[in-house]
């Protein structure tokens, strides 16, 4: 099944995500959702991040007749029965980062166990397959934010086998590690596999 001219529309419009899929999927033209919807902001109903993946992708696919390539991530606590998870960008009633990772050092603040991991569900829809990847970075949660990198819960987030968080990394470092970049690289098996 050839892919048709390498092409493949991603569901989200974040700078930052297109980057790190372009990188890794090298070869393949990556282009937004913007360049097909205006205003792509689909209702993320899932229960899981391959639910909300999936979601996102199959919204995309309607307008578009190229490959479709979304993606839903987050972090899971494990003492706190896997909070924030699916809710990881909207944890606090602010949302935002800070107030989310506070959320979350308040939430922990009684709990000996700070053992979490950061997972991404990648979901490609070509033609009438459905390929579902998922990637992830175990860690701990430390109480105090480190660095300036990053974005939401990295200040906190420590990997298993280092001493930095994700924020004090050099993004090209994190980036190696990334929950999104493991499944990313299953993604890029699979297409690799095409006839293409």
């Amino acid at each position: 099944m050839p892919l048709e001219n390498r092409i493949i529309v991603v569901a989200t419009n974040n700078e930052h995500k297109l980057k790190e899929i372009r990188d890794i999927l090298e070869g393949f033209k990556i282009l937004p959702a913007r360049e097909f919807v205006e205003d792509f902001n689909p209702d993320e109903t899932g229960d899981s991040f391959c639910e909300n993946a999936l979601i996102k992708a199959r919204a995309l696919k309607k307008y578009v007749n190229y490959p479709v390539l979304a993606d839903d991530s987050g972090l899971e606590v494990f003492s706190l029965n896997g909070e924030p998870g699916i809710y990881s960008s909207r944890y606090s009633a602010e949302g935002t980062d800070q107030a989310n990772v506070e959320k979350l050092l308040n939430r922990l603040k009684d709990k000996e166990d700070s053992s979490a991991r950061f997972v991404c569900c990648m979901v490609l829809i070509v033609g009438e397959r459905i390929i579902q990847k998922e990637g992830y970075v175990y860690g701990r949660i430390i109480d105090v934010r480190k660095g300036k990198s990053g974005f939401g819960y990295d200040p906190v987030f420590i990997p298993d086998g280092f001493e930095l968080t994700f924020a004090e990394m050099e993004p090209s470092e994190k980036n190696k590690l990334s929950h999104r970049r493991m499944a990313l690289e299953k993604i890029k098996a699979e297409l690799e596999a095409f006839n293409v």
